[in-house]
């Protein structure tokens, strides 16, 4: 049996999936809970290695798990648990001779899996806060994550649990889609190249990579290096669910599940004008790009509970 774990919240409730209710669901059970963890555990362990050696590879392994647009026009919208370790030189060079649309659906196939797998991890943690009680390791640990309370406390409050939960909640696939595709150039940038970087976050650490024509009076700043395009993608979730700039997504965020409507790309994009010096504008091609690549349909898609499948470049 497949948990349909979507990310499309609409009025009906349903009691299989992580997203079980139109406000918050009710909590679960310590039983209910376990299992459901165990599931997604076992399905991220010890992941089966795939090589692939071509673009017809990559196809085929489409094709196998039924992740390809015959599929998805037919309104299939279960998505293989997929990862991979960077994109190479290789893609940059052979991506600029594909047609378009070919290129955007790659793109989009091997980013889609990474961010419902990040939402996935963030459910859990709002099934921990839902839960525990205030004085549980764990939820104080995830409060210090999400930079509610500092490194120091030892406790919080009701009220800062509250602020936590609104903290700990997904993105719209559709939403990150979109900014990846805008920030990487469809993963050919040099940035997304040689660190894992597709979402442009800035890194003042001085252990950035540089941009070529850094800004002076901005500091010593870089973009922000990540093990793996997963990690990126978690990394842009935390960093807009932590940071001051991105508070009125947030709050939007938990307007829409609190009223039962979907949580979408399309309407928290307009709380993104601090994301890109560019304002509104950047807001606008972001909107553009949902609606042109119909990514809204991807907010409905949901995550095999088959194992996880690594690609591999040849050694």
């Amino acid at each position: 049996m497949k948990h349909r774990h979507s990310y499309m919240l609409i009025g009906a409730c349903m009691a299989t999936s992580l997203l079980s209710a139109c406000n918050d669901p009710e909590p679960k059970t310590e039983a209910d809970s376990a299992l459901e963890q165990a599931t997604i555990v076992a399905a991220m362990q010890d992941p089966i290695e795939v090589e692939i050696h071509s673009l017809d590879d990559l196809k085929t392994l489409f094709k196998e798990h039924n992740y390809d647009s015959k599929n998805w026009q037919n309104g299939n919208r279960e998505i293989p648990r997929l990862s991979f370790a960077k994109i190479g030189e290789r893609w940059a060079k052979s991506s600029q001779n594909l047609p378009v649309p070919v290129k955007k659906e790659v793109f989009f196939r091997l980013m889609a899996p990474l961010v419902l797998i990040a939402n996935e991890k963030i459910l859990l943690e709002r099934q921990i806060i839902n839960n525990e009680a205030i004085t549980s390791e764990s939820l104080i640990a995830l409060a210090r994550k999400y930079k509610v309370i500092d490194e120091s406390a030892l406790s919080l409050t009701q009220q800062q649990k509250i602020e936590l939960l609104e903290r700990v909640d997904i993105m719209p696939p559709s939403l990150a889609l979109a900014q990846s595709a805008e920030e990487s150039g469809w993963g050919t940038s040099r940035f997304t190249r040689e660190g894992n970087s597709f979402f442009g976050q800035w890194d003042f650490s001085g252990k950035g990579m540089v941009p070529k024509q850094q800004r002076k009076e901005l500091g010593n700043y870089g973009l922000a290096r990540f093990d793996s395009p997963l990690a990126s993608v978690e990394g842009y979730m935390l960093n807009i669910n932590t940071q001051r700039a991105y508070q009125k997504l947030r709050t939007l965020r938990a307007q829409l599940r609190a009223d039962g409507k979907p949580i979408s790309g399309l309407e928290l994009a307009g709380t993104l004008d601090k994301y890109s010096e560019r304002g509104q504008a950047y807001i606008d091609s972001i909107r553009e790009m949902i609606r042109y690549n119909k990514l809204q349909e991807v907010d409905k898609a949901y995550l095999s509970d088959d194992k996880l499948i690594h690609l591999k470049a040849p050694e």
